[in-house]
């Protein structure tokens, strides 16, 4: 059987290339049907607001990786419910993915065979 794989994304999707790359990790293990999660921790919820405008930014647009994960089997979707609050951000704009308390994300981290930080 296939370990699990944990990517906590800890990057917002403007400070460079690592939110992008754990989307990349978490896409291309979806595409090999491995158990795989992925929790948005600290500056990383920011990837999960909505109306973002990365033109204006000049950087690449990561909502269409974010909406494919379905599609690779990705379900397992989660977000530090304190991280957001810290930074402003409502429950409501990141209802795609499962709220976590800080206490969760550690019961998080232990379903899982192996964890990559990003």
């Amino acid at each position: 059987m296939a370990k699990s794989l944990l990517i906590i994304s800890r990057q917002a999707p403007w400070s460079g290339p690592g939110a992008r790359e754990a989307l990349d990790i978490v896409l291309a293990g979806g595409a090999f049907d491995l158990p795989i999660g992925l929790l948005f921790l600290d500056d990383g919820v920011f990837q999960l607001a909505t109306n973002q405008d990365a033109k204006a930014l000049q950087q690449k647009d990561l909502s269409a990786n974010l909406q494919a994960l379905p599609i690779f089997g990705v379900d397992e979707l989660f977000f530090c419910a304190d991280s957001a609050s810290d930074r402003g951000l409502s429950v409501v704009s990141l209802a795609e993915a499962q709220a976590l308390a800080a206490d969760e994300i550690t019961a998080l981290i232990d379903r899982y065979d192996q964890v990559i930080t990003l």
